[in-house]
């Protein structure tokens, strides 16, 4: 072999081959190789840093795939990604026809699980044991590698719960950090850090009350007592449980340092560490900057307001108002079914409850959206980030499902603002005292006003609820958008000769629609084209077609949106281009008509 390890690595098969001695070099070159390229390709860093020897050593021990590892969420498993079969195309992670920045089976063998989303990891290694006995193979290890954040989901504790009496053979281990993206909350944080510190007695260890056999906590850096230990447990049958001790980051002194910011920091100087800054003055605010100083500013005027978010403080910039109030704003850890009905509870007292959620989070929490919130019509406020395509994440963050499955809820409005004025007023106008709960979705990335906060504070408009605007006159073809996808339509009209034949309408309001200027247009315009970055199935396309039917109108429409197929990764303007809702897609469609 060459003198670097890693290029001779190709699948686990070879890492095997090694001696255990040559292992710490391996995880020398895994984690330089991972720093490299996130610095120039950007992607998740800090996770996957962290279980670098934790990922050497699971391949090293156990004859995977045969013997199935289950990575919840996926942050952590680029490592896992390099060792099984994708080191030569690991540069073309998150890209458009790249590999996937998540463990994902129909990329490789080795990805037993689809994930990105948490706390899955333990419930689904768990039916795999179970299938496994079921089959009679008594012998296949199935484990699941889940982080402390993730484990105090409530998914992650019905897993534990139905494991603890059964005879699968599970492995669940623990890679406990203290931190997610943003550090970690709650009284299971404080529980494993006294373990940690050994001030929690081992008779009183709640995983064994769980029946699992437990061991730990370990170093999880010291990847000969990780391997060592591994070996010990693959011969042990039934549920088992390792508590590893890890560092996000590690080998990264600024990762190590600041695991928030170097979770995902963008491009930076491999051999420094430090973020290459990006030239942001002069550029419009983001929606969670629009939101998050809104909703402080709207709390220091009413103390009835509350905010909530289910581990994104820091994403969503609801931190804004967790370091101004923070007896008023509470981080609930990995818990959205949690967050919603929390809200529900507050709302029956008077409060007024933001409850910030990711899209595509939201999902997790829809029975309780539907029966703890919309069927008592408690107006909490829903404020949706990263609605729409959200770019490299890919099929398991897009946020393009919402419009569809909220706009069936009997008493929720569903609101989608155009741009980032839209935005603070319609945050603004759900204070002033809604009888209907309120989901208001908005994208990931930045707004397209500069001069927005000449807006703010003591100039909030109050928003008519279920008020349409025409944007642009016209009489032959009307084009109805609804959210931020209208700059688009916007920006394609400017660029072709239109002579008033293409009219375009702003319906913010999803659910209730404006009916009176729908009327207006379908006797008007005998060709209605609707857009959306949200699923052509259910959205607001179906909801003009729905209209158009019940009223009897012949208009021909066309739906543009997200086609129904789940959109894999790549910049949002690339998948836009595919999903032909880019500016270029429409000046071409607007120029054929």
């Amino acid at each position: 072999m060459s003198d670097n390890l890693l290029s001779n690595i190709n699948n686990p098969t070879d890492l095997r081959l090694l001696d255990e001695a040559q292992l710490p070099q391996v995880a020398q070159e895994l984690r330089d190789f991972i720093i490299d390229i996130v610095a120039v390709k950007e992607g998740h860093l800090g996770a996957s840093l962290g279980v670098i020897e934790l990922t050497i050593a699971l391949h090293y021990v156990f004859d995977t795939p045969n013997d199935l590892l289950i990575w919840d969420v996926g942050h952590q498993a680029y490592g896992h990604k390099i060792l099984t079969g994708r080191r030569e195309n690991f540069h073309t992670n998150r890209q458009l026809g790249g590999i996937s920045g998540f463990p994902k089976r129909s990329e490789s063998n080795y990805d037993t699980f689809g994930v990105g989303h948490s706390s899955t990891s333990i419930s689904a290694a768990l039916g795999m044991a179970i299938a496994s006995n079921l089959k009679g193979d008594f012998t296949k290890q199935h484990i699941a590698i889940i982080g402390d954040a993730s484990i105090a989901s409530g998914m992650a504790f019905e897993g534990l719960n139905h494991a603890g009496v059964t005879a699968a053979n599970l492995l669940v281990i623990l890679n406990d950090n203290a931190i997610g993206i943003d550090p970690s909350v709650g009284a299971l944080k404080q529980y494993l850090t006294a373990v940690k510190e050994g001030k929690n007695p081992r008779q009183n260890n709640m995983i064994k009350s769980l029946n699992f056999d437990y061991s730990g906590p370990i170093d999880g850096h010291d990847i000969f007592a990780v391997i060592k230990e591994l070996k010990r447990l693959q011969k042990i049958r039934g549920p088992k449980f390792l508590h590893l001790i890890t560092t996000k980051g590690k080998g990264l002194q600024q990762a190590e340092e600041d695991q928030v910011k170097y979770h995902a920091p963008g491009k930076f100087d491999a051999a420094t560490g430090e973020i290459i800054s990006k030239q942001e003055q002069n550029l419009p605010p983001k929606y969670q900057d629009v939101f998050g100083l809104t909703v402080l500013d709207l709390a220091r005027k009413n103390d009835k307001i509350i905010g909530i978010t289910p581990a994104m403080p820091s994403g969503s910039s609801l931190k804004f108002m967790m370091d101004a109030f923070p007896e008023r704003a509470f981080d609930v850890g990995i818990a959205e079914q949690h967050a919603v009905t929390l809200a529900a509870g507050m709302a029956t007292q008077g409060m007024i409850v933001y409850c910030n959620i990711y899209s595509t989070f939201l999902q997790r929490a829809y029975d309780q959206i539907i029966h703890d919130v919309a069927l008592q019509n408690l107006p909490v406020i829903f404020c949706l980030d990263r609605a729409g395509l959200v770019g490299e994440d890919g099929a398991t963050h897009h946020g393009v499902f919402d419009l569809a499955y909220l706009r069936c809820i009997p008493n929720l409005i569903v609101y989608a603002p155009r741009n980032e004025i839209e935005l603070q007023n319609i945050l603004y106008t759900a204070q002033l005292g809604l009888e209907n709960p309120i989901a208001i979705r908005y994208p990931r990335g930045r707004g397209v006003i500069n001069d927005w906060q000449e807006n703010y504070r003591e100039k909030y408009q109050k928003i008519s609820i279920g008020a349409s605007s025409c944007l642009v006159a016209g009489d032959k073809v009307a084009v109805l958008s609804t959210g931020t996808i209208a700059q688009n339509v916007s920006l394609a009209l400017e660029q072709i000769t239109n002579e008033n034949k293409i009219a375009h309408y702003d319906f913010p309001f999803v659910k209730p629609l404006d009916e009176n200027a729908l009327h207006t247009i379908f006797k008007t315009f005998s060709t209605i084209i609707t857009i959306e970055d949200g699923t052509v199935i259910g959205g607001f396309g179906s909801v003009i077609t729905e209209f158009a039917a019940s009223h009897h109108y012949s208009s021909n429409i066309t739906i543009l949106g997200i086609p129904d197929e789940f959109i894999e990764h790549g910049t949002v303007n690339e998948l836009q281009q595919n999903c032909k809702i880019d500016v270029k897609s429409l000046k071409e469609l607007f120029s054929g008509l």
